[in-house]
């Protein structure tokens, strides 16, 4: 059970879990909802170890404070290929397989937002 205040009225809202979404219910009116959270699809990408070109997205909004790796370099799994900073923490960002960085989007300075792909592994 939330409580959430929107403009000075508050309201009683319950999360429900089914097993294909989930249904927040406030007022009696019940809605289906997806929820998504980029750091857990980054987590995802990191564990598998699949064929194909894999993209290295932020986890958060953050600015890249090292770029660690160049497209066109050979790559080992785990091997760091940028540094972001978000909410004065340092996350380095790595390889999720061995191969070849594709592409390389990150600069040193730049602001990123949540979920941008940062580099692609090949």
């Amino acid at each position: 059970m939330y409580s959430i205040l929107i403009d000075g009225r508050s309201y009683e809202a319950r999360v429900e879990e089914t097993p294909t979404a989930l249904v927040v219910v406030i007022d009696g009116r019940r809605v289906e909802i997806e929820a998504r959270d980029p750091r857990r699809l980054a987590r995802k990408g990191a564990a598998g170890a699949a064929d194909g070109v894999q993209a290295i997205a932020a986890p958060m909004p953050g600015k890249i404070v090292r770029v660690l790796a160049a497209v066109g370099d050979e790559v080992s799994a785990g091997q760091g290929l940028l540094v972001v900073e978000a909410m004065k923490m340092q996350n380095e960002m790595k390889s999720p397989r061995a191969g070849k960085v594709l592409s390389l989007s990150a600069k040193a300075g730049a602001t990123v937002t949540a979920g941008e792909v940062l580099a692609t592994i090949g």
